[in-house]
């Protein structure tokens, strides 16, 4: 049996809860459904207050679940998760093939960001990637009866700043992590390789590298035979009115500044040796 992939994070250090919410728009919308599903306002501001404070421990975050122990002032130590429903195989593939029809979007997740327009198009297919109201399930053991306790509400505060520096970290509380994420796109374009992925790298297909593209070149062409430094005697038969040496003098001169311009712009090697790198 394959063990499902979760990413573990250390804690965040204390921080002011100014920005608590989440700072891009989609750990904004994920803070959202957070509040918007609260049956009370208390709990989501000690929330913040706890979430900013550093009484989080780390976060381990996992298909459908994100966890984390909480602490009270007084030391006590809580088991809180958050659960959100992952996508269907359906769903994801739907998602996959918003993601491969236009190749700004997979940069944007490379980039860590999440384009509202490949959301828009998630959601077009039925396939909701953040969630909205109700769709966080918030469970701690403590004896407190609001929904979400305050221990909840601070790892959710949390979650949002993970994503709010990898999208992916959502992609993965739906159910895949990033590696799978680019497998299922280099199965529907094998010969495309995603940016930043080194050459020669599994599912690379239009790389190669530059060393050997090198080694399979052509040779470079010889250089071309060198300029003589004297012009050959040469048979000329002059205009009318012009004398025979004056035009041999001015034929010399041209050569000769022929070889000095292509001195400069083709500069000879010694011999035997090629010119160019």
């Amino acid at each position: 049996m394959t063990a499902e992939p979760a990413r573990a994070f250390p804690a965040f250090a204390p921080r002011a809860t100014r920005g608590a919410r989440g700072r891009t728009w989609w750990g904004r919308a994920w803070t959202d459904a957070l509040e918007d599903s609260a049956l009370s306002g208390e709990p989501l501001r000690k929330g913040r207050a706890y979430a900013g404070s550093g009484r989080v421990g780390p976060i381990t975050v996992g298909p459908g679940r994100i966890a984390a122990s909480v602490y009270d002032a007084d030391g006590s130590q809580y088991e809180t998760v958050v659960r959100i429903e992952r996508l269907t195989d359906a769903q994801w593939d739907r998602f996959l093939d918003q993601v491969a029809v236009k190749s700004g979007h997979l940069a944007a997740l490379l980039d860590r960001d999440m384009p509202q327009e490949l959301v828009t198009a998630a959601e077009d297919a039925d396939v909701g990637l953040l969630p909205g109201i109700g769709d966080l399930d918030p469970d701690c053991d403590c004896p407190d009866w609001e929904l979400p306790c305050r221990h909840a509400a601070a790892l959710c505060y949390q979650a949002a700043w993970l994503l709010d520096a990898d999208p992916f970290v959502l992609l993965l509380v739906r159910g895949r992590d990033e590696g799978k994420v680019l497998d299922g796109l280099r199965e529907r374009d094998p010969s495309s390789r995603a940016p930043g992925s080194p050459a020669g790298a599994p599912g690379a297909g239009g790389g190669v590298a530059a060393r050997e593209a090198y080694r399979a070149a052509d040779p470079l062409p010889a250089d071309p035979p060198p300029v003589p430094d004297t012009v050959p005697a040469m048979a000329i038969t002059p205009p009318p009115g012009i004398p025979a040496g004056a035009l041999e003098s001015l034929v010399a001169e041209a050569a000769r500044r022929a070889r000095e311009l292509l001195d400069e712009t083709h500069p000879r090697s010694p011999a035997g040796s090629p010119s160019g790198g």
